[in-house]
């Protein structure tokens, strides 16, 4: 049965953002739609493709919404309409989705279908979209390239173009007469080539929103993101750009909503602290609203800046870039110990990538004999952690970048033994000197995990991973997690 908050979601108006490959402009241009139609006094729920963790933290800056990832290869068609649909109606109903996607239109997991690609999720939710051209060097040529992508397959809409990176008046009118004869696809927009569009690049991608504020200052970054938004004001019809959007076809709704399905008992709700700041911000925020669903209350705490943990049930340490703030995190011992000491008594702990590493031994920067750290200034130093877990961390060695399948060998915080999951990792680290009796939770049969296609090293009821799981994907995810923090609650207040 379809409720009124999905009805009303069904018929949002919805636009997809695309290009013909990465590094055409799309994100910042992304970025520039939202806060332009924010100015407004649009509700803007904005999307990514895939599974990425960076622009999705500018999109969210942004409209002051949560953006949700869509990822054709770890969730079927009803989770991507589950988390769309979701997203949607979450707090006040949103005015427009605007969804971004990821590399080339048709990059995916395979090269004979659309699986993971950004027009499987356009197919999925009847999205029109914007294709954005990186038209540097190129007028008419751009014709072509647009007639090429829709012809490739034509149930996916192109229905409007954004140029980018144009040089002169001239440059553009060639290159947007083209379009429009050849193809009868409007262009929208026109973006010259200007420095302002660019955003602060990191070693993995782009800088965090949480890190580009703090290393820009509030008032550097704020105008930044001002100076993107005036371009695309100025640049595009952003009417146009709304009308595009209300011509989208009514989806349907979601069977089985995981948002329905996984519900608070009525027992009492334990707390789970989520770590969150600089160094750990790489969360999907449908898991935080599937655990707040199953009954925890979250806590956020900051492993940089906090002296001590807060009064919790279950700790949740999700991924980031813990090596550049290894000084930092070194030098909060009080709560390094805290953390020890919750791990030593039993409470789950629950942590991703970057949250594994801060719970190892140690971690090194820089690979060892040549001083620096992937192209980065940080040199090469070692730095004690957390020591929950056994082993030690050295960056620069290595570069994963996969999906992920794994299968629990044993009963532990993630769910019972046999269950499985699609997940993925994306890491610059490894881990060394682990013993041989080390414990690990995860077979893999895809990926590379920890150690020999282990992965989820445990020691008691701590779990660290390098596979990132989403809650859409893997359904277990919140209800163990928060069983487990339910079952450490109730131990501790046993007579």
């Amino acid at each position: 049965m379809i409720n009124d908050k999905q009805s009303a979601a069904r018929n949002i108006p919805r636009i997809l953002i695309s290009a013909d490959r990465s590094s055409s402009g799309k994100t910042t241009i992304s970025m520039g739609l939202m806060a332009a139609l924010v100015s407004r006094g649009y509700k803007v729920q904005p999307f990514k493709v895939a599974l990425d963790y960076i622009d999705p933290s500018y999109h969210t800056e942004i409209t002051g919404r949560f953006c949700r990832n869509l990822d054709g290869y770890l969730m079927d068609e009803n989770g991507i309409l589950d988390v769309y649909t979701h997203a949607c109606e979450a707090g006040e109903k949103a005015d427009i989705a605007i969804i971004e996607g990821v590399r080339g239109l048709y990059e995916g997991f395979e090269s004979l279908s659309d699986l993971g690609s950004t027009a499987q999720i356009a197919k999925i939710l009847n999205c029109p979209v914007i294709f954005v051209i990186n038209a540097r060097s190129i007028t008419r040529s751009s014709a072509a390239l647009i007639n090429g992508y829709r012809n490739f397959d034509p149930d996916v809409e192109i229905t409007g173009v954004i140029l980018n990176n144009i040089g002169s008046r001239r440059h553009a009118e060639k290159a947007k007469e083209a379009i429009e004869h050849y193809t009868g696809i409007p262009v929208i927009g026109i973006v010259p080539r200007d420095h302002a569009m660019q955003i602060s690049m990191r070693h993995l991608g782009l800088m965090p929103a949480l890190e580009g504020r703090r290393r820009l200052g509030d008032g550097d970054f704020e105008a930044r993101l001002q100076g993107i938004e005036e371009i695309i004001n100025k640049g595009i019809d952003v009417d146009r750009f709304m009308k595009i959007a209300k011509s989208a076809k009514p989806l349907k709704s979601p069977d089985n909503s995981v948002f329905s399905s996984v519900s608070d008992s009525g027992a009492p709700r334990p707390k789970i602290g989520v770590a969150l700041d600089e160094a750990f911000n790489f969360y999907y925020h449908d898991n935080i609203d599937l655990l707040n669903l199953a009954g925890a209350e979250i806590v956020y705490f900051s492993p940089v800046k906090d002296t001590s943990l807060p009064e919790v049930d279950g700790l949740y340490i999700g991924g980031g870039y813990p090596e550049l703030f290894a000084a930092e995190l070194e030098a909060n011992e009080s709560m390094r110990q805290d953390i020890k000491k919750a791990s030593a008594a039993g409470m789950p702990i629950y942590a991703e990538c970057g949250g594994l590493m801060y719970l190892t031994e140690k971690i090194s920067t820089g690979v060892p004999g040549k001083g620096t750290y992937h192209n980065t200034s940080m040199p090469e130093s070692t730095y004690s952690m957390v020591g929950a877990l056994p082993g030690h961390t050295i960056m620069g060695q290595t570069r994963v970048v996969s999906y992920n399948i794994g299968t629990l060998n044993k009963d532990c915080l993630l769910g019972k033994k046999d269950n499985s999951f699609k997940g993925h990792e994306f890491h610059h680290s490894e881990i060394r000197e682990i013993p041989e009796d080390a414990e690990f939770a995860i077979t893999l049969s895809r990926g590379t995990g920890i150690k020999n296609g282990m992965d989820g090293l445990i020691s008691g009821n701590t779990l660290g991973s390098y596979a990132h799981l989403h809650g859409v994907a893997y359904r277990e995810f919140a209800s163990s997690l928060v069983e487990a923090a339910r079952n450490f609650m109730e131990s501790r207040v046993l007579p």
